[in-house]
């Protein structure tokens, strides 16, 4: 195999691949990228053997073959001869397999010959047959993953919580005419917090979703990373995978086998109190009250009362902080009872939810001490933010 093609194209790829790419495995061959040489250009490929990643560009094909290499490796090749050139100065870089398995690598400038790996011994990219591709809009599916993932938890700490559900819903029309429309729902949850987000796509009939899936964590981030740049991407379900597709570049991703729980039961139907708070003022002052905050002493006190809210941090090793925020009742609520409503939280979960919404004034919904916040903002449309209280 040998090919010449420009860097900054063959590192645009090679970057995207570099969080699939395994670094500690007993499977070597996981750590390389995949570099395949035909009529059409290169295939560049890397898996973890949970999800894959495959994009082709154009290259100029001086033989066919395939060759893998460290994706480390070549990403750091990539990068540092693309920043070592000249002004308006083109960059070409050359890679041609060696006997044995080595890989010779030239920018024009400097030359490398590094060891590769057999590419027979590449896991095979196996797309799902029959798999239905929807367009989906996709500046609106990087704000359903950004509005959801903080709230998922590490994959090592709960299996059965560490990726989004994603699921299909019939949601009633604002009009009394009994209709209803289609949208896609995600869903993530650790346990303690948990983030709810609808839309409505054109074509989600054609998504292939009956019961809800459970995409991993790290599969949902790089969906994310492909809808952060572009109108549209498509995506279809079938058997037990997710495939993503974008322009020329492909992902495929291994459902989680776990049932997600009944989130249904967690949410509120109806709050006792209401108050609406300037999202920003919250923010701040929760990330004042994180500055004294510790593994071991994480609660911030939430004390409302008719003239406004006041948050109290108290560490007993560090000392105490204390903040005053105006708070409105929304129209027709009723002021606190005597004495006000007093609540404890992780702070860290009201930064965590308050930095991803994009509404001027949110509205925070509440029924007592022992169950959960709801978090909401007209400007978040679909949006819902649920955070369980802590121990006075």
């Amino acid at each position: 195999m040998e090919i010449k093609t420009q860097i900054d194209k063959l590192l645009a790829v090679v970057s995207k691949a570099q969080s699939i790419v395994e670094r500690r495995s007993n499977m070597p061959i996981l750590s390389a990228i995949l570099l395949v040489a035909d009529d059409g250009g290169i295939a560049v490929s890397a898996t973890d053997l949970q999800m894959a990643f495959q994009e082709t560009i154009e290259a100029e094909v001086i033989s066919k073959g395939a060759v893998a290499i460290s994706g480390r490796k070549l990403y750091e090749i990539l990068k540092e001869s693309g920043s070592s050139r000249r002004e308006n100065e083109e960059a070409w870089i050359h890679i041609k397999g060696e006997a044995n398995n080595w890989v010779h690598i030239s920018d024009g400038r400097a030359k490398f010959r590094i060891a590769g790996y057999p590419p027979e011994e590449f896991p095979s990219f196996v797309e799902p047959e029959d798999c239905i591709l929807v367009r989906l809009d996709a500046p609106k599916i990087n704000e359903m993953i950004k509005k959801t993932i903080y709230a998922v938890t590490l994959e090592e700490a709960g299996f059965k919580l560490s990726g989004l559900f994603a699921e299909k819903i019939q949601k009633p029309d604002q009009a009394s005419n009994g209709d209803s429309h289609l949208l896609l729902r995600m869903v993530g949850t650790d346990g303690h917090r948990l983030s709810l987000i609808d839309k409505e796509f054109e074509g989600l009939e054609s998504l292939e979703l009956p019961k809800g899936v459970m995409i991993p964590k790290k599969g949902v981030m790089e969906i994310s990373k492909l809808s952060a740049d572009g109108d549209v991407i498509e995506m279809g379900f079938k058997q037990n995978s997710c495939i993503v597709k974008k322009d020329s570049a492909t992902l495929a991703i291994r459902l989680l086998d776990t049932k997600f729980p009944d989130y249904h039961a967690v949410i509120p139907k109806e709050m006792s109190h209401r108050a609406e708070i300037n999202r920003l003022e919250l923010l701040h002052a929760m990330k004042k009250m994180l500055i004294l905050a510790s593994d071991r002493y994480r609660a911030v006190k939430m004390a409302f009362d008719d003239s406004g809210l006041t948050l109290v941090s108290t560490n007993p090793e560090l000392g105490e902080a204390e903040e005053r925020i105006e708070v409105r009742l929304p129209d027709g609520e009723a002021g606190w009872s005597e004495g006000g409503v007093e609540l404890a939280f992780n702070a860290r979960y009201f930064v965590d939810v308050l930095q991803v919404m994009e509404s001027e004034d949110i509205q925070l919904g509440f029924i007592d001490n022992s169950r959960p916040c709801v978090i909401t903002g007209e400007a978040d449309e679909g949006f819902l933010g649920l955070i369980m209280p802590m121990r006075l």
